[in-house]
Order: structure tokens, then C-alpha cells, then sequence
């Protein structure tokens, strides 16, 4: 417990974390004030308006399906060059889509929460992972490179519970900052919504798809951590997990793509893992491969493929499981001096 708790000091006072918690502060503060300077609260005669948009764009789907339906039966309908119609109208059931349109999309110059809180959510997981990697980084590497960590087994001569205490502080602590940044994030935004903007219509299905953003996010906030603690581990320095990432972007995901992209290697994307990276987060993610169609000569051929979230989970938990469990072989076995 002593050690937890030291560890706990040490992790707070380092000016990095500080740093780092300002920033979030501040761009708190600014997106914040930002959406409040730009936002007003709607008239009752925008919302009747924009509520006959919504409905007339309803009718209009209603319309297109009842068409593509006469289509299907061989009953006479007049022919619209311009209108698509595709084979299986089930796709343009609206009682099949995921989403109807509402009042709240046709509102210009006003926050509405159930539009944009998802894609602040978005901006606040990035952040974090940021966050959590730079801190999970800078936390081990700058001990490894002053020789803190030696200090410390002096008095706890046993690497792998100081490492092991070390990563566990880290994780917690990076938790308990994203848990409270993002709930007062969130609440923040639905405050603005209320007193100066239009909260648009919540639902039990609202709430559980924004949870569940929540929640792959902060499991990615601390799978960045433990990746970035694990490299600067094995690297003995904060800039060998920052040289890490560095290259494996500009080499793989960039150069890499090229490569592929010229030899022509079908569904590259599923080789990125920033392509997992979003499907976990995102829950599913399409992706197009121009290599699908071409031994298609005619028709129409669909090139598309989806990665989902569980995949991207798996690919993640190993790639995490991996580096930290080579940090923990290589620092039982080092000379730390």
C-alpha cells in the first residue's frame, strides 16, 4: 500500500501530468466557450419549421420505398431518370433505417446536443489517448533515465511488483482523469444545450449508443497508456515510444499504404492498425477495396467490406498484451545502471 501510494504522489506531482491537464482545461474551456458564443436557443417558429422539413423528408423516403415496392409487383409507375432505385427496397424502408430524420437537423446556427455530442465525445477520446500515451511514456521513462527506478529497489527490491505497481498506478490514475474529464465534458455541453441551444430528442437508445462510445473510449485511453509505458520500458527513455509510433506511421501506415496501393494487395486497410483503432471505437467501419471489381465486367459490384469492433478488440488486447508482457521480460533481466 505504501508503494501505491508513493507511486500515486510521484505520478501527480510530475510538471508532465500538470502540463498535460491544463491543456485539457483549456481546450475544455475554449470549445466550450466557442460553442456558447455560436449557438442560440430556437424560436418556437424555427422548430415548427424545421419539424416540417423533417417530416416532409420522411414522406419523401415513405414515397421512394412505396415506388421501388409498385417497382417489384411490375405495376406501371412513371419513370425518373435521376432516381435510383436499388434492387433490394429494403434498403429504403424507413421503418429499417437507423436513424429518421427529426427537427433537430434542419436547426441552423443552434448546438444541439444529440447531433454533436458524439462527435465532441470523439474529440475528447482523442485527446485522452494522447493523454494517457504520452503520460504512460513520459512516467517510466523519465525514472529509467534518471535512475529513479533504481532508487526505488533500493527499498523494494522486487522489479517486477515496482513495475507491475507502477503500470497499475498509471492505468488508475489515467481512468480517474478521463472518467471525471469526460463527465464534466458532457455535462457541460448538455448545460449549453438547455440554457442556449436545443437538446433534440434523448432516448434510451440515444443514451446507450453515447454509453457505449464512452466506454471503448476510455478502453482505448488506457490501452494507449499501457503501449506507450511498455515501449519507453523496453526503450529505457520517454522519446524511444515517442521514435516508436513516430516511425511505424510514417513507415507503415504511410509508406506501407503506398506500397500496397501499387502492388495492388486486396484489402490493405485490413493490415493498418489504424483501421482498428477506428472500428473499436467507432464500432463498425467500412472500408472500399478497388480490387474487388475487377473481374467484374458488368453489373454492379460492391467492393465494400466492414471491420467491427470485435476483431479490432482482439487485435488490440494482443498488440497491448504483447509489448507489455516484452517490457516485463527485458526489465527483469536488465542491468538498470
Amino acid at each position: 500500500m505504501n508503494l501505491i501510494r508513493a507511486e500515486v504522489e510521484r505520478l501527480s506531482a510530475r510538471r508532465f501530468v500538470q502540463l498535460m491537464i491544463v491543456l485539457l482545461m483549456l481546450a475544455f474551456g475554449v470549445t466550450a466557450a466557442t460553442t456558447l458564443a455560436g449557438s442560440h436557443q430556437p424560436t418556437a417558429v424555427e422548430l415548427a419549421a424545421a419539424q416540417r422539413q423533417a417530416t416532409a423528408n420522411i414522406r419523401g423516403m415513405e414515397l421512394e420505398h412505396a415506388r421501388c415496392l409498385a417497382r417489384e409487383r411490375g405495376e406501371p409507375f412513371r419513370d425518373d431518370p435521376g432516381l435510383y432505385l436499388p434492387s433490394d427496397c429494403s434498403e429504403l424502408d424507413p421503418a429499417l433505417q437507423d436513424r429518421l430524420p427529426v427537427a433537430a437537423d434542419y436547426l441552423t446556427g443552434v448546438f444541439t446536443f444529440t447531433r454533436q455530442a458524439e462527435p465532441l465525445l470523439y474529440f475528447l477520446v482523442a485527446y485522452l489517448v494522447l493523454f494517457g500515451f504520452l503520460v504512460g511514456a513520459s512516467y517510466i521513462g523519465a525514472d529509467l533515465n534518471s535512475g529513479g527506478v533504481v532508487n526505488l529497489l533500493l527499498w523494494r527490491p522486487r522489479r517486477l511488483t515496482v513495475l507491475g505497481t507502477k503500470l497499475g498506478t498509471l492505468l488508475g490514475t489515467v481512468l480517474t482523469v478521463s472518467v471525471l474529464a469526460s463527465l464534466a465534458y458532457l455535462v457541460t455541453f448538455w448545460v449549453i444545450a438547455q440554457i442556449a441551444g436545443y437538446p433534440g430528442p434523448t432516448n434510451a437508445a440515444f443514451w446507450a449508443e453515447l454509453g457505449a462510445i464512452w466506454g471503448r473510449g476510455l478502453t482505448l485511453v488506457l490501452l494507449a497508456a499501457a503501449i506507450g509505458f511498455a515501449i519507453a520500458t523496453m526503450g529505457r527513455h520517454t522519446a524511444a515510444a515517442l521514435g516508436a509510433v513516430a516511425a511505424y506511421l510514417v513507415v507503415w501506415e504511410l509508406g506501407g499504404r503506398i506500397v500496397l496501393q501499387i502492388l495492388e494487395v486486396a484489402r490493405p486497410d485490413q493490415l493498418m492498425l489504424a483501421s482498428y483503432v477506428g472500428a473499436w471505437l467507432a464500432g463498425e467501419v467500412r472500408f472500399w477495396d478497388s480490387t474487388a471489381c475487377r473481374t467484374v465486367t458488368s453489373g454492379y459490384c460492391d467492393g465494400s467490406y466492414t471491420l467491427t469492433w470485435q476483431p479490432a478488440l482482439v487485435v488490440l488486447l494482443l498488440l497491448t498484451a504483447g509489448l507489455a508482457a516484452s517490457a516485463f521480460a527485458l526489465f527483469r533481466r536488465r542491468d538498470l545502471l
